[in-house]
């Protein structure tokens, strides 16, 4: 039996054995989630113009000192069609919400501090400061100011604010495009009559969920017999085709496995076998292809320690590899609503919890299932690892680490708003 290797120490493996893609230049409808590789400065005012917030009547401030007073209105301003008057004393112009603000108007009136009175006449009932219900021109970023510094993950609002700065692309570090295969001669796809002794493989559709559920982009390898030049073959492909491949089943040190001879001759000296110190997830395996220096993330079979796998080792290293700076999940101090007892083996014991927030503030987890590796079903039920550390486990109501899987599903608004909140179909 091999040494149990630290997960700390299979983490500075993966991670040192992965570098960060080179940035392209990506359109802004496909960058959503993308790092950027370049800092962004502003090439022009935004907005480009002063421009009413209101709809109302841009006037001359100086002229409502005595309010109320009647203005004469001389014209309209729309949004998009700005107005060629311009504002002298005693006048005003009825303008519209994003409208170029008038030549002579300091400021705006909101329409319903005023009323009319005849057809050309509005009168002003309270006195208007200078620039009221005015955005300045360059009030949101002026130009030469720096705008996003590089290593930013774009979301939505980073896309609105390039696009305002007529950015059609933008420079990042793509995707990683992460190929998936399952190894084994037992395994069988679809709906199909299980022949005897034979499983339907949950392994891929699992990865490839977490490969695209983490922002990458999923290549299906399909399942790869206990065949030499099939493995080959297939992971060849892996390789010319993808940034990093990973594969199931065929890992556990001490197996006598085809996966493992392949690996070994296609990896050569870069090929890891590791017995790690956590349970479930104990047999993995690291490289990088000779010919294309791909990675390769040999996860376990079962389909449980394959997805803890995923998420401790295989995850973070894909993150790095997409130039993200904030490489690991969140973990958070919850606490135990039920005892979660273990012996003592030397391991990480990765639990599979449902965490929610209490009325105390504090997330509070409990058992998502039975704790199996085989059994899936619980994971699909949690949202959460639980990190029980070496020795007689936690007790209820102590404290335990949490990785958080899912941070959306702990209901945080409701206790922020102080009350369940009533989602109607």
């Amino acid at each position: 039996m091999s040494a149990l290797v630290s997960v700390d120490e299979v983490v500075h493996l993966t991670l040192s054995g992965t570098t960060r893609l080179r940035a392209r230049d990506t359109p802004l409808d496909d960058a959503l989630g993308c790092v950027l590789a370049e800092a962004v400065v502003a090439n022009e005012e935004v907005p480009p113009f002063a421009n009413s917030s209101m709809d109302g009547f841009a006037l001359r401030s100086s002229d409502t000192v005595r309010a109320p007073v009647a203005l004469t209105i001389i014209g309209t301003a729309l949004a998009g069609r700005p107005s060629s008057a311009v504002v002298g004393p005693g006048e005003a112009i009825r303008i519209m919400t994003g409208a170029v603000l008038p030549g002579g108007a300091d400021a705006v009136c909101m329409v319903e501090r005023t009323h009319l009175e005849g057809a050309n006449q509005v009168v002003v009932e309270t006195p208007i400061d200078v620039n009221q219900f005015v955005r300045a021109a360059g009030g949101d970023l002026r130009k030469g100011t720096l705008v996003f510094r590089e290593s930013t993950v774009l979301g939505p609002a980073h896309l609105g604010v390039l696009a305002s700065l007529g950015r059609p692309s933008v420079s990042v570090h793509p995707r990683p495009r992460v190929g998936v295969m399952s190894t084994g001669d037992e395994l069988a796809d679809g709906p199909s009559t299980l022949a005897p002794g034979a499983i339907r493989d949950s392994n891929r559709p699992t990865l490839l969920g977490l490969v695209r559920s983490a922002g990458f982009v999923a290549v299906d390898l399909g399942i790869v017999p206990d065949d030499r030049d099939a493995l080959i073959a297939a992971l060849h492909v892996g390789g010319a085709t993808c940034d990093a491949v990973l594969t199931s089943g065929g890992v556990s040190v001490g197996d006598a496995d085809l996966v493992k001879e392949v690996l070994a001759e296609l990896c050569g000296d870069t090929m890891r076998w590791l017995n790690i110190a956590v349970k479930p997830a104990k047999p993995f395996a690291f490289g990088q292809l000779a010919a294309t220096n791909t990675p390769v993330f040999g996860l376990p079979g079962n389909p449980v320690s394959s997805l803890v796998s995923f998420e401790l080792f295989a995850r973070p290293a894909l993150r790095q590899m997409a130039g993200h700076a904030a490489l690991f999940r969140p973990v958070v101090r919850a606490v135990a609503d039920e005892a979660f007892v273990r012996e003592t083996d030397e391991k990480l014991h990765v639990i599979s919890v449902v965490a929610r927030i209490d009325d105390d503030g504090r997330v509070h987890v409990s058992s998502a299932g039975a704790q199996a590796s085989h059994v899936l079903s619980s994971m699909a039920r949690a949202n959460a690892l639980a990190l029980v550390p070496d020795g007689g486990g936690v007790a209820a109501g102590a404290n335990v680490e949490t990785l958080l899987l899912d941070a959306d599903s702990l209901g945080g608004l409701s206790l922020l708003l102080g009350r369940a909140i009533e989602v109607k179909a």
